[in-house]
């Protein structure tokens, strides 16, 4: 893997990187694994995953603690997860906020994002056979099927929480491939995303305010036991996806991310921002809900604006996210040498 040498700068940089990193992964239609390839770290970012491996762990038995931190970029891997962390418990609150009250312009602000991701991608990619080309449709199929999937019921088995860990992951390693959309057609993104994420920060909260009384509630407890159990589930995850990822990067660099330049391009109906989401509802019309008290979403009807002051708002967000990711890509270019 190549050696970078980062100053202080740089690791602020990546931390930021890592915030936006974090919240893309909370954000159903968004993918971090887009954060990651127009910040100029993506493939440091899977190498770095296909360090936890048998060596690692030889490594760990025998003491060699350093060793082993250095083997892994330690510190890479630190301020990248520093960054998710604190993405967790402030930004991706607020985008739960935003979405609440301005969703429509949120999703244009997405739209636009994904559209300059596109742009990111394709510059540094070289169509210049038909396989390519054949690769690249491919992905652009694959994205839109999968952007027409209607949600399925909440399922708290922890059998399929752990499969959910492994599969939502996925939107780290693979740009364009939302984790949080994958949790939504699975039908548990609020039990794992919201509620348990919710739990474990009152939990915090709780002990850091001398209250213990927390530990006697047995829904938060469940709630945590799910969490644990998704967590596992997506380092698992993580460390497939990276093994499998650093594979293809290094055989089939110029195919793979044709397929991923598709795939982002399908995706696009996913956070298409004018749509109706479609709610399960009972015979009298109104609402159903799930065991935890929210509604289930069972599809989204998209449609087309009409021209209004609204619309040309939505236009206005869509061009700032494009703007943001290319700007984002070009100076992730200029920086990828040494962070």
């Amino acid at each position: 893997m190549k050696t970078y040498k980062r100053q202080i700068s740089d690791y602020i940089l990546l931390l930021l990187k890592g915030i936006a990193m974090g919240a893309a992964n909370k954000v159903p239609g968004v993918s971090g694994g887009v954060v990651a390839l127009v910040g100029g770290f993506y493939e440091e970012f899977i190498y770095t995953l296909q360090k936890f491996n048998r060596k690692l762990v030889l490594l760990l038995l025998s003491g060699r603690l350093k060793m082993a931190y250095q083997y892994v970029n330690g510190s890479f891997l630190a301020v990248l997860l520093s960054g998710f962390i604190i993405s967790y418990f402030s930004v991706s609150k607020l985008l739960d906020l935003l979405i609440v009250h301005y969703e429509r312009f949120v999703w244009s602000a997405f739209f636009g994002m994904i559209i300059g991701s596109i742009y990111a991608v394709k510059k540094d990619l070289k169509l210049i056979s038909i396989k390519n080309w054949g690769f690249l449709l491919l992905g652009i199929l694959a994205g839109i099927s999968v952007s027409f999937l209607e949600p399925q019921a909440q399922n708290d088995n922890l059998f399929f929480v752990f499969i959910c860990g492994i599969v939502s992951v996925s939107g780290m390693t693979l740009p364009g491939f939302s984790g949080s959309f994958v949790l939504i057609l699975l039908g548990n993104y609020v039990l794992l995303l919201v509620d348990a994420v919710n739990a474990l920060f009152d939990t915090i909260l709780s002990i850091f305010t001398g209250n213990f009384d927390i530990f006697q509630d047995g829904e938060t407890m469940r709630l945590l036991l799910v969490l644990a159990v998704f967590t596992l589930g997506s380092i698992i995850g993580l460390v497939f996806f990276s093994h499998l990822l650093g594979y293809v990067l290094k055989h089939f660099k110029r195919r793979t991310l044709a397929l991923i330049l598709g795939f982002i391009t399908g995706s696009l109906g996913v956070v298409w921002p004018w749509k109706n989401t479609i709610f399960k509802t009972d015979d009298l019309g109104q609402r159903l809900l799930d065991a935890n008290g929210h509604d289930i979403v069972i599809s989204y009807q998209r449609y087309l604006p009409n021209w209004s002051q609204d619309t040309y708002i939505c236009i206005g967000f869509i061009f700032v996210g494009i703007v943001l990711v290319v700007g984002l890509s070009l100076f992730g270019t200029k920086t990828s040498g040494n962070g």
